[in-house]
């Protein structure tokens, strides 16, 4: 059986802006304006695009499942009419101390897209903003791209315990490098 490819997207910080605190409403998402471009580029190529995100806002009270729900909507329609449609959106809704197998630098959210998908992580590619998305890439076997467009402004080794594969400005800069890399023959 042939398996398919993914690009696992970080949503805050990757798709939209971060927030100082945490997003709590829908009105507060602001997606980056080369988004729909490059997701559209890695369709185009054959990827699923799902993103994979800690909401860890969810476990400490600060917002519902179902607002959680509203703001991935909003999320989703806007890239959406822009032609950039999304596969999946996993999320954790967990906090850091409840130990679960979902929340990034854990790979459950992968691990569970490849089993609904049928992707093969190997060849597949985890892009976010900070040290838990490439740790969570890495113990996967993606090829991992740190984007410094949300939380990590600067490249700082001290904060991570892998190393990404790739460091660059914002989800455009990674895409292209993929799409550079993808032409280039195996082996």
């Amino acid at each position: 059986m042939i398996k398919s490819r993914a690009i696992f997207l970080d949503r805050d910080g990757v798709i939209n802006e971060d927030s100082e605190s945490f997003i709590t409403h829908p009105d507060q998402v602001k997606i980056f304006p080369t988004v729909s471009q490059s997701i559209r580029s890695l369709r185009e190529i054959g990827f699923h695009i799902i993103v994979v995100s800690n909401q860890s806002g969810v476990g400490r009270g600060l917002l519902s499942e179902e607002t959680l729900a509203d703001i991935n909507g909003k999320i989703r329609d806007e890239l959406d009419r822009e032609g950039a449609k999304l596969d999946a959106m996993y999320y954790c809704p967990h906090l850091p101390t409840d130990g679960c197998s979902c929340r990034k630098p854990r790979n459950g959210m992968l691990v569970q897209a490849s089993q609904d998908f049928g992707i093969d992580l190997s060849e597949s590619y985890m892009i976010g903003d900070k040290p838990s998305d490439i740790a969570c890439g890495e113990s996967s076997g993606c090829t991992t791209i740190l984007t410094l467009s949300g939380q990590s402004k600067g490249f700082d080794k001290s904060k991570f315990i892998v190393y990404p594969d790739f460091i660059c400005t914002d989800l455009l800069v990674a895409s292209k490098w993929i799409l550079e890399k993808e032409k280039t023959p195996k082996g």
